[in-house]
């Protein structure tokens, strides 16, 4: 609908998802380079290294000798730094293993090398699983830059299962934030003549209401709800490689969470942050939804208030102001002039979120 540009479909060629995943990673490796003269780069953290990059390693090591690159603070700056080092290393293959951060490091890498990507997750904390963006800080945006698409998608669910509590909250706040993304992409489709697929929107949609209807059984961190949480993050990543662009997963929630990010950094989640975004955003929508959604994140335990979160009312009402700035060409409900100071803290009284 709307007159679209012209873009591509990039989709995962493969997605294998389960207990004892990993250990499908060989087979990957084998069907996409010749192991006699190829070299493959392994991307990950210094702890995420310890949980799953080292059997990553192990398993690699039976076709090349990988080549480990640790990635520290999720910057531009460093990305670009282990781009070199992996260029230098001649490396025909990148695989990306951790939580959002070493996986969008890797889809930044690949990106720039020109060499597939594997998405080895090991956190649900977010859809940036199988999506075409990357989150990297230190650029001049704050917000997800376009790169590769993985070439392929190993989630065990037997070591996502491991991650924290936290991370795995994190990750259904990010799925709730499209109740809210979806509406705004519509808005900008009808006020400002945005193309708009609904296929994509619909496809995003479903893994909120999945997230929503299996709120419980994810956030108790079992196996069965993890991957039922990993496979909704991975179909919101592919909305956004059917869109062509983040507009069906990120709208004006994501907005606040990236402020709140610039205003308070290192404080909370994004996917918290998110998550309350999508009780504000659906708010100002008129939608009352957001009394469920509000309802259901206290108790599965994700953050309701800004106490809650560890910031000042200061810092959230800051937040909400600044956040239609982040993104100026990207219409949402936050207009072209947002919120006054009085309307931002009307708002956030008003659903709880400050006192």
């Amino acid at each position: 609908m709307g007159a679209p540009s012209t873009h591509d479909i990039e989709l995962p060629k493969k997605v294998i998802i389960g207990s004892g995943a990993i250990v499908k990673i060989r087979d990957i490796v084998d069907k996409i380079i010749d192991c006699g003269s190829s070299s493959v780069g392994i991307v990950t953290g210094e702890n995420t290294y310890r949980v799953g990059g080292v059997l990553v390693e192990k398993i690699v090591s039976e076709c090349t000798k990988p080549k480990i690159l640790i990635t520290k603070t999720s910057t531009l700056g460093e990305a670009e730094e282990i781009s070199e080092v992996a260029r230098k290393a001649h490396v025909n293959l990148i695989i990306g293993v951790g939580g959002g951060k070493a996986v969008d490091v890797a889809k930044y890498v690949g990106y720039r090398l020109g060499v597939p990507v594997v998405s080895v997750p090991l956190a649900p904390s977010h859809d940036g699983i199988a999506s075409p963006f990357a989150s990297l800080k230190g650029t001049n945006k704050p917000y997800s830059i376009h790169v590769a698409t993985p070439y392929a998608v190993i989630a065990d669910i037997d070591l996502i299962s491991r991650a924290p509590r936290k991370l795995i909250l994190s990750g259904i706040g990010d799925l709730l934030g499209k109740l809210v993304s979806v509406k705004d992409w519509r808005l900008a489709h009808r006020l400002k003549g945005e193309y708009y697929g609904d296929y994509a929107a619909q496809l995003a949609l479903l893994s909120a209401k999945h997230a929503l209807r299996y709120h419980e059984v994810i956030a108790s961190g079992v196996p069965g709800g993890v991957r039922i949480l990993v496979e909704a993050l991975i179909s919101s990543g592919v909305s956004m490689c059917i869109a062509g662009s983040s507009r069906p997963a990120s709208g004006s929630e994501h907005l606040f969470s990236h402020a709140l990010e610039l205003v308070a950094p290192g404080k909370a989640l994004h996917g918290e942050g998110v998550a309350l975004g999508t009780i504000v955003m659906l708010y100002i929508y008129g939608d009352p939804l957001w009394r469920k959604i509000r309802n259901i994140m206290k108790k599965i335990g994700l953050p309701t208030t800004a106490r809650e979160l560890g910031v000042s009312n200061e810092d959230i009402i800051k937040a909400l102001t600044l956040a239609h700035t982040i993104r100026p060409e990207r219409y949402t409900i936050l207009g072209e002039s947002g919120l006054s100071r009085e309307a931002a803290m009307r708002v956030l009284q008003e659903t709880g979120i400050i006192e």
